[in-house]
């Protein structure tokens, strides 16, 4: 048996049906983007640069995930350094010593944005394939 919609329905039965799938994709965004962030994390964790002896892994164990902006048709969430936040650009593309040496940048932020930008990608669109959507 089909669904029938009286032409005088159509255009509220095309909002319903736009509202309800707009609620579930948006529901996906914040699930996948949530696994993501856990998981880059974990990542930036593992291969950040160490600093000296005294702080060996301090600044490794600094990431965070931080949920921002959520409102319609919008959702962020951040990953920062909450321990020590001034040292990533530092860190990530280099700086000029004390004595006057070049030291070069260790990347591991941006790669790990890349990647993980990509997984998001492939993630969020094989969840909306599975969905009663597709």
């Amino acid at each position: 048996m089909k669904n029938s919609v009286k032409i005088g329905n159509l255009s509220s039965e095309i909002e319903k049906y736009l509202t309800d799938y707009y609620e579930d994709i948006s529901e996906e965004v914040e699930e996948t983007s949530k696994e993501m962030a856990k998981e880059a994390k974990k990542e930036l964790k593992k291969i950040s640069p160490s600093l000296d002896k005294s702080k060996e892994r301090e600044y490794a164990q600094g990431w965070s995930i931080k949920e921002g902006e959520k409102g319609k048709a919008r959702y962020s969430i951040k990953i920062w350094n909450r321990t020590n936040y001034r040292l990533v650009h530092i860190l990530e593309f280099g700086h000029t010593s004390r004595n006057g040496k070049y030291v070069k940048g260790k990347p591991h932020v941006r790669p790990t944005e890349k990647k993980y930008k990509e997984k998001f990608i492939k993630e969020l669109e094989k969840k909306i394939r599975r969905s009663r959507w597709h």
